[in-house]
């Protein structure tokens, strides 16, 4: 049976676990890209599938996984893709349209701006595909979407690649009204949430979503 989620546990970094395991659902698959793995184990869970060059992971686990019956998929060090676009494949592979990545922000900055921009692969653009760390959110928007979250919380609508044109808001603080957003300019940062729910729309473009919830 196809899985419609599937939930992949990242090498970064993840400031509230808690606020993380309970956004996990029973019948999600899991996946360990790697290093990912650490996550997993502070929240005392078990991946269906580990998958990366595994040079994060120390063989006591490894023989752990393998005698709980995890997939394991192992790759060599020098290969063309990262442990997250690894997992992703594996996560298009399984059907699922709907992809978490967790842990995939903080840390490494180039890591983090990879795992940012994998997301602008043709390949996600009929799936909803987030970045999630429990505080953080961060999504592309490619034509019309709802952010959802706390009176107060900080929303940044940033153009990715291109300038975003038509990009109109209801629910925000600081309304856009069919607007041109540029990649080399600060429009869209740190806008506020009025209320539970904000609408974000625009005619072309990519445009990234990064959702800050209020912490306490």
């Amino acid at each position: 049976m196809m899985r419609s989620r599937a939930v992949i546990f990242v090498n970064g970094d993840l400031p509230n676990p808690a606020a993380v395991e309970h956004l996990l659902q029973n019948d999600d698959l899991i996946i360990a890209a790697d290093g990912g793995l650490r996550h997993l184990r502070a929240l005392g869970r078990l991946p269906h599938m580990l998958i990366g060059d595994l040079d994060s992971v120390n063989p006591g686990d490894l023989s752990a996984l393998q005698t709980a019956g995890v997939r394991i998929l192992k790759y060599p060090p020098a290969k063309d893709e990262t442990d997250l676009e690894l997992a992703m494949n594996a996560a298009l592979e399984s059907g699922a349209d709907h992809i978490l990545l967790v842990g995939a922000l903080g840390g490494r900055l180039d890591q983090t701006l990879g795992n940012l921009f994998l997301l602008s692969d043709p390949r996600f653009a009929a799936l909803d595909v987030r970045l999630e760390d429990g505080q953080v959110e961060a999504f592309l928007i490619r034509n019309q979407t709802d952010v959802t979250g706390e009176p107060g919380d900080t929303v940044s609508l940033l153009p990715l690649g291109a300038p975003a044109e038509g990009v109109t808001t209801d629910g925000l603080q600081y309304p856009l009204r069919d607007e041109t957003l540029y990649p080399y300019r600060t429009r869209g940062i740190s806008n506020v949430l009025c209320g539970s729910r904000a609408r974000v729309s625009l005619r072309s473009g990519l445009l990234l979503c990064v959702h800050m919830r209020q912490i306490g």
